[in-house]
């Protein structure tokens, strides 16, 4: 049987013992326009930083969604104000 990210994200769940349905797909989207945008190595980075500013806002998929849309906003922004050629 394969294993798919789904499964992972559940087992990483269980052994993290939290309860959380969330944005997959938004938070992959988050991570790729990071990476692309900012830098690779900002990516996880940032993933963790979401996750960490929505646990301070009180926690829950809404707090991670919002976590989510400003650090897109932020590097989208970073990358509209890098010179051009770089």
């Amino acid at each position: 049987m394969e294993r798919t990210l789904d499964d992972w994200i559940a087992e990483v769940c269980t052994e993290l013992g939290i309860e959380l349905d969330v944005d997959v797909p938004g938070l992959l989207d988050m991570t790729r326009v990071v990476a692309h945008g900012v830098a690779r190595p900002a990516a996880p980075l940032t993933a963790f930083l979401v996750g960490y500013a929505a646990a301070r806002q009180g926690g829950g998929a809404q707090a991670v969604e919002e976590a989510n849309r400003r650090a897109v906003a932020l590097a989208e922004r970073w990358t509209a104000a890098r010179p051009e050629g770089t």
